[in-house]
Formats: structure tokens, sequence, C-alpha cells
């Protein structure tokens, strides 16, 4: 918990004072009414029970000056809240090792069939949009609220050669910052994108904010291989942390992979877990292996439910305010209970 305000928690320092200042009162009052020796039979003959109870209203005044001190001060909590109205981007991988049966009945068929109750679970406010990447990456569906056209474009998907992890983090981000001139070619290491001398200078980068910071939208990434083509999927990682989006990926499959056939060609399907948790680490999201489509499906439910709810820091004065007051109506019944009076 963090204060606002936390100057005023040197108001703290006056309660042991006020004890002291009742403790001498007491003292006085007793000194007054009882000088002589009889003091111990009166003390006696109230017992201990009466005496406790003489000090438990004070006492609980000082409790409710201690939390309307601490709501003074504007301390600050993190609480969990349902998020407000915002964008998922389902980033899937169409790579042709997504064809492989280790997860029945494939890999690109359970993904689907996941995606699919993902999409069908999510509140009506929540805009959806779908980026396929193999060697390339393309938003096949812009974020819309329309789950017939979500559905339809996750079973539109066709198999393709290449791993682009980069470029579907890229994709995705274009798709959540259309203002953005984010380039998401596949561009390979040590190349730079051809510039048109007619073009008009992009726009500059904004200011990077707090990684995962950007609340309104996340990234849903899944893959099951390593990248072998286009962007550096930890610098896309960066840029997505630059804007504060999350990114929480699945790794599908095994880091010992599968050799798989595809187009008269032959290839080994190897999860880089290495790279999926470095991304979901750098954005501030979390890291999900899915190893079959039981798992699968509830991992999508987990990141449902994860999604639909925040946490952030919000005051919480209000609360010890309340508390405060609900202690001193307690001293008010209980003096007014035993002593027929208000504290």
């Amino acid at each position: 918990m963090t204060f606002l305000w936390p100057r005023m928690l040197l108001l703290l320092a006056l309660l042991p004072v006020l004890v002291a200042t009742y403790i001498i009162i007491l003292r006085r009052r007793s000194a007054s009414a009882f000088p002589y020796s009889a003091m111990g039979l009166v003390r006696e003959a109230l017992g201990r029970g009466q005496s406790l109870r003489r000090h438990l209203p004070p006492l609980l005044l000082l409790l409710a000056l201690a939390a309307t001190i601490l709501a003074t001060a504007r301390p600050e909590g993190e609480v969990v809240l349902p998020s407000d109205a915002g964008t998922v981007i389902l980033a899937m991988d169409i790579s042709g090792s997504m064809r492989a049966r280790d997860i029945e009945p494939s890999r690109i068929q359970a993904s689907q069939e996941a995606a699919r109750n993902f999409v069908k679970a999510q509140p009506a406010n929540v805009k959806i949009g779908v980026v396929a990447f193999a060697a390339t990456a393309t938003l096949v569906q812009p974020p819309t609220l329309d789950r017939d056209g979500i559905l339809a474009a996750i079973d539109r998907f066709r198999l393709q050669r290449g791993t682009a992890v980069g470029n579907g983090i890229l994709a995705s981000l274009s798709a959540i910052f259309e203002n953005l001139n984010i380039d998401i070619g596949p561009i390979e290491a040590g190349r730079t994108a051809p510039l048109d001398p007619n073009a008009p200078p992009p726009p500059p980068p904004p200011e990077p904010v707090e990684a995962g910071s950007f609340k309104s939208a996340a990234i849903i990434l899944l893959t099951d291989g390593q990248t072998n083509t286009g962007t550096d999927p930890i610098e896309a990682a960066r840029k997505a942390a630059d804007l504060g989006v999350r990114i929480f990926t699945v790794g599908l499959g095994t880091t010992a992979g599968q050799i798989v056939g595809f187009g008269g060609w032959s290839m080994r399907a190897q999860l880089d877990e290495a790279s999926l948790k470095s991304i979901a680490d750098i954005t501030r999201g979390k890291y999900y292996k899915a190893d079959s489509d039981s798992n699968l499906r509830e991992i999508y439910r987990q990141l449902g439910k994860q999604l639909n709810l925040v946490k952030e820091k919000t005051e919480v004065g209000a609360l010890f305010s309340g508390l405060a007051g609900l202690i001193v109506l307690l001293a008010a019944f209980l003096s007014l209970a035993w002593f027929k009076r208000v504290v």
C-alpha cells in the first residue's frame, strides 16, 4: 500500500500523546475521588470486567482516529476490477508444422476450436481481431464486435511455409494502433525496407510507456515453432512493451519437436519456449504451455478470465473512513449499553 499524502501519517505520532493524556486524567480523577486506602476495596468490588469495560469505548475511539488519519493520507492499493470494453488480437500460427497430429485431431484444428470457444465466451463489448502468420503476417479480421465474422476468419486458415513470430506481433500492434506506421513486412536480419523518396516522412514514434500499462488491448500469440524468417520476435516484443501492450503467449507442442511433412518437404516442428517466455516477460504478459487439446481449451478459458479482470491502483481512503465511522458507532453503542451515556 502506498500513500499520496504520506506526510499526513505524521499525525499518528499524536496517538501516544492522547493515550498518555488519558492515563493522567484517569489517575487524577481516581486520586480526587478516593483519597484514602479504601481504593483497593472499591476496585475489588467493581471487578476486573467492569474496569476493562470502562476503557474499551475510549480505545475504540482511538482506533477510529487512527483510521481517519490513514484515510487523510490518501492510501492507494491494488484492486481487481472488471476491465472496460477493449480489444483482443488473436495472433495464430498457420505454418505447415501446425498439421502435426500430436494434439488431436491436429494442432491447427485444436487451436481453431479453442479460439472459437474463446471468442464465444468473451463479453459482447470486447472487440476481437485475428492475425494469421507463417512466413508473413496478415490481418485476416480487423477488430470487430461481429462474432460471426471472427469465427469465419478463423475457419478460413490455410497452412503456409515459414514461421515469422515477430511479424505476427507487429501485425497485431498495427491492428490495435491504426494511426501508427508499423512496418509488418518480412524484413530479415541485416536488411532494411526500401524507402520511397516521394513518400511523406513517417510520424514520430510515441513516447514509450510502462510495459503492460495499456489495459485497453492485449495480444494472444499462439505458435508451435521457432522463428525462421522475418522480424526478430524479441525486438517486436520490445515495441509492444513500449506501447504498453501485454502479450500472452501459448506454446503448442514440445521443445524436442516432431518431423512433419508439408508440401513435399519434411521439417522438424520444434517449440521455442525460451523466446515465448521472454516475449511474455518483456510485455508483462504470461506464458502458457499447451500439450493437449483439453489443456489448450483450459488455457483459453484462463486467458478469458485474466483479460476480463485487471489489477489497478486506486484510492482506498473511503474504506478507512467507513471503518472509522463503524468503530465510532460501536464505541457509542457500548457506552450507552454499559454506562447509559455516550463515551
